[in-house]
């Protein structure tokens, strides 16, 4: 028998970021709900995106969450996973990515967009907005990249969810900047 394939997180759906630890989504989203708070007549950008890195004996995945207040600031947190073995398929690799941003994603839908948009409803008309994105690791260019090969597929399952419009390289900023910053430091792993 192989190793097991298991993914194992880190603390269960917590966050962190630069100043603080141990956010669970309850944390993060009111986090979120008072960065918006403080310019409700701002547009809005809430991004999630995933990296991942191979080490010897794992996969680190990072998971970035940003609240992007356009021109004007940002807030951002993360969390990390990881997979127990090195995972050298690019295409599970970046299914992974895809399936580990989908999945919080799905933990921010409800009621976080419902409390964002009652904050900006009332100033539409005078410049509020919030779009909703899903980075992925991926380039369209075949040249330049060869996760072009998957593109459509993971393209194709975030906007399955409905709530999100996916965006690729160089656009995915969630994921090829900010999550990637945190991948490269390895995780003690706790057995």
């Amino acid at each position: 028998m192989g190793k097991k394939s298991v993914v194992a997180y880190h603390g269960d759906m917590l966050f962190q970021n630069v100043s603080e630890s141990r956010m669970t989504v309850e944390d993060v989203s009111a986090r979120i709900v008072h960065f918006v708070s403080q310019d409700v007549r701002a547009p809005y950008q809430f991004v999630i995106g995933t990296d991942s890195q191979v080490f010897r004996d794992y996969t680190k995945f990072v998971t970035g969450v940003i609240i992007r207040r356009l021109g004007k600031g940002v807030w951002a947190c993360y969390r990390q996973s990881v997979v127990m073995r090195p995972v050298t398929s690019l295409r599970e690799k970046l299914s992974l990515e895809t399936a580990l941003s989908q999945e919080t994603g799905y933990f921010f839908m409800e009621p976080l967009f419902t409390r964002i948009e009652e904050l900006l409803m009332p100033y539409v008309y005078q410049g509020a907005s919030l779009e909703t994105f899903i980075d992925i690791d991926a380039g369209t260019e075949p040249i330049r990249n060869p996760t072009s090969l998957y593109v459509d597929e993971m393209i194709g399952r975030v906007k399955a969810m409905g709530m999100y419009t996916p965006r690729t390289k160089p656009e995915s900023y969630g994921a090829s900047a900010y999550a990637n910053r945190f991948t490269k430091r390895p995780v003690r792993l706790v057995m």
